[in-house]
């Protein structure tokens, strides 16, 4: 559906005043704003988080990333062989566990030694080498591949219950140039306190298709047994998910047509850059039932502006995606959208409930209280653009920590720049962000401790669509 026509949701103040005239044209207003009120005789309001976007503290922040070779002279070696170069990596993925931060840095080009790293958390160095994880000969050439070691890898999950790091690993390289697929794709899991990989299961051919890429993961522990463990795969361009059952060893894949992209969403104007990207399923995150099965994954496509919902429950019966026998297009759930230039690339669930995701059009970082309507009244965003003009520039990665002090992680990379022009390496081009969770969103709309308005007023929600006027 064209998002020009998508209804907006507005939140009137009723408290005795006279009517104004409110209309909508909603793919160049402020009114199709997540998180932005609006109240009668009163002009639209700030982003809801205005008061704490400095809440965000950077990390560590690269104008490039260099490894942490075993001397110099290897590392020298490797960038006169062509094996490092320098401008061709580029950070995508962030975890967190204990004293260590996790980063992937896929083979989208030549010269990436290694795709999944790891710096000490506090660094020393606000721009630290990066050192292979769990070390250098876990990593294979793509030159001479040993499919048996990781290739490139995506995105990572840490289930925090088990101990464990999760990674999907593409086996693709150079998927900017001439997309090679130099070995299955595998999941994989690694023991965080001996560092071992522990899981490696390559997906089933059947199960990758044609130009498939399997690039993020979300981990699913089931009553706090280690062994009822499930994986959720995304295929973003064949727009599937895979599922994985670790105590089964065996995987199914799972389609609907919601995990498709909308072609008017797949259209994108940032940095100067116009360009297309027909991704599909994309963003995955698990919602925090008081029991296994009262839980639910929220998944979007990156090319999107809406949120869906399913069943782990549908998601986990291997028989209802083998066997064909029953229709499943109506068991995951439009939930809701998040209004034009609304694309996310992924997101997390806090303890609390709040759901935090990436706004890579608008580089910001939105929210949402898990017990509320999905709507855009509810969305609340947590950084003021007129704060945030370089701080976060492409939020691609998001994760939800599940330290005592819970907190979120951005990844900013300007992943758009990388591809499709240069990188400026005098500037600062990567940054890696965190902010505590009760504390960024302490004004926010998305608090759950916090009434949305003040007692003394009393709401009406009316749905406007472009061209209509209230």
């Amino acid at each position: 559906m064209n998002s020009s026509y998508l209804p907006i949701i507005i939140l009137l103040s009723i408290v005795g005043l006279r009517y104004n005239s409110i209309c909508v044209n909603a793919a160049n207003s402020d009114q199709a704003r997540p998180g932005t009120r609006f109240k009668l005789q009163s002009p639209p309001g700030e982003p809801d988080a205005k008061r704490n976007s400095n809440l965000f503290q950077v990390v560590n922040e690269w104008k490039y990333i260099d490894f942490e070779y075993p001397t110099f002279v290897e590392r020298q070696l490797a960038i006169k062989n062509g094996d490092f170069v320098i401008k061709n990596n580029l950070p995508l993925g962030i975890d967190v566990f204990n004293n260590r931060l996790f980063i992937t840095t896929p083979r989208w080009k030549d010269g990436v030694p290694a795709s999944l790293v790891t710096v000490p958390y506090p660094t020393k160095e606000i721009s630290p080498p990066v050192r292979p994880y769990p070390s250098w000969q876990a990593h294979s050439s793509p030159y001479n591949p040993d499919c048996s070691k990781l290739i490139s890898v995506y995105r990572t999950a840490v289930d925090v219950q088990c101990n464990r790091l999760w990674a999907i690993d593409s086996g693709i390289v150079n998927a900017t140039v001439r997309l090679n697929q130099i070995c299955p794709p595998k999941i994989v899991a690694f023991d965080l306190s001996s560092d071992e990989m522990i899981v490696r299961y390559p997906l089933p051919e059947s199960q990758v298709k044609q130009d498939s890429l399997h690039s993020n993961i979300a981990v699913d522990i089931r009553n706090g047994d280690c062994l009822d463990a499930h994986v959720f795969v995304t295929d973003v361009w064949r727009f599937g998910i895979v599922v994985y059952s670790l105590a089964k060893n065996r995987s199914w894949r799972v389609t609907n047509y919601n995990f498709s992209p909308n072609p008017v969403a797949s259209d994108f104007n940032v940095y100067g850059l116009n360009f297309q990207w027909l991704d599909g399923v994309f963003g995955m995150s698990l919602s925090n039932g008081p029991r296994s099965s009262d839980r639910v994954l929220y998944f979007h496509p990156m090319a999107s502006y809406k949120e869906f919902m399913v069943s782990t429950d549908l998601l986990l019966n291997e028989s209802l995606w083998t066997d064909g026998t029953l229709d499943t297009s109506k068991l995951f759930v439009p939930i809701g959208d998040r209004g034009f230039n609304g694309q996310s690339s992924t997101s997390g669930i806090a303890r609390n409930g709040v759901m935090f995701f990436t706004q890579v059009h608008r580089d910001n970082v939105g929210c949402w209280d898990t017990s509320k309507p999905y709507t855009r009244s509810n969305l609340g965003m947590l950084l003021d653009p007129a704060e945030n003009s370089t701080l976060i520039q492409f939020p691609n990665d998001l994760k939800v920590d599940h330290e005592p002090r819970q907190g979120v992680w951005v990844m900013s990379n300007r992943l758009p720049i990388y591809l499709y022009s240069q990188l400026d390496y005098s500037d600062i081009n990567f940054r890696i962000l965190r902010a505590d969770v009760d504390g960024i969103i302490a004004s926010s709309i998305c608090n759950p401790m916090l009434e949305s308005v003040t007692k003394s007023e009393k709401l009406a929600i009316v749905s406007i669509e472009e061209g209509q006027c209230y």
